[in-house]
C-alpha cells in the first residue's frame, strides 16, 4: 500500500520507527517531515499528508504529534478527508469499516512503538464496510463537504 506519513517535532522520535515498521512490511512510503526535532506547526505537516491522500500519491495516511488530536483536527479541515485519532486497535480498525476513515493520527506522547505497530496494522489491514448503513452515512460526509 502507498503510505504518507508526516509529524510534528514531538512525534519525530516515534516517527521513524513507525517508517521502518513500514518498509519492512513492504508497504511504499512517503514521509513529508518533519525530518529533526526542531519545532514545527503540526498544520503545515498535516497539509502535507492530506495533500498525498488528496491527489492520490498515497492511499492512507499516517500523523503522529503529541497527542493526535491537532493533527487530526488540521487534516479533517481538508476536502475528503476523513482523520481520526486512534489510540486503542478497536478504533483503529472501526473507523475505517464504519467511517472510512483516510489518515490515522497517533500520539507519541501517549502510545509507544509497540502498541503504535499494532494500530497501523489494524488501520491498514481494515476495509471499509459494504453495510448500506456506513455507506449512507459516509456519503452524508461528503455531502457535507459538497456544502463548505
Amino acid at each position: 500500500m502507498r503510505i504518507v506519513v508526516g509529524s510534528d517535532h514531538a512525534g519525530f522520535p516515534l516517527k521513524a520507527a513507525v517508517l521502518d515498521h513500514l518498509r519492512k512490511q513492504g508497504h511504499e512510503v512517503e514521509d513529508v517531515g518533519s525530518f529533526d526535532e526542531k519545532p514545527v506547526d503540526f498544520p503545515d505537516v498535516a497539509k502535507q499528508v492530506t495533500g498525498a491522500v488528496s491527489d492520490g500519491r498515497a492511499e492512507r495516511g499516517l500523523m503522529v504529534c503529541g497527542t493526535g488530536v491537532g493533527a487530526a483536527i488540521a487534516a479533517n479541515k481538508v476536502r475528503g478527508i476523513r482523520a481520526a485519532v486512534c489510540h486503542d486497535v478497536h478504533s483503529a480498525h472501526q473507523s475505517v469499516e464504519h467511517d472510512d476513515v483516510n489518515i490515522m493520527c497517533i500520539g507519541a506522547q501517549i502510545v509507544g512503538p509497540w502498541l503504535a505497530f499494532d494500530l497501523i496494522d489494524s488501520f491498514l489491514a481494515a476495509e471499509f464496510s459494504t453495510d448500506e448503513d456506513f455507506r449512507r452515512r459516509v456519503e452524508k460526509l461528503h455531502q457535507m463537504d459538497a456544502e463548505r
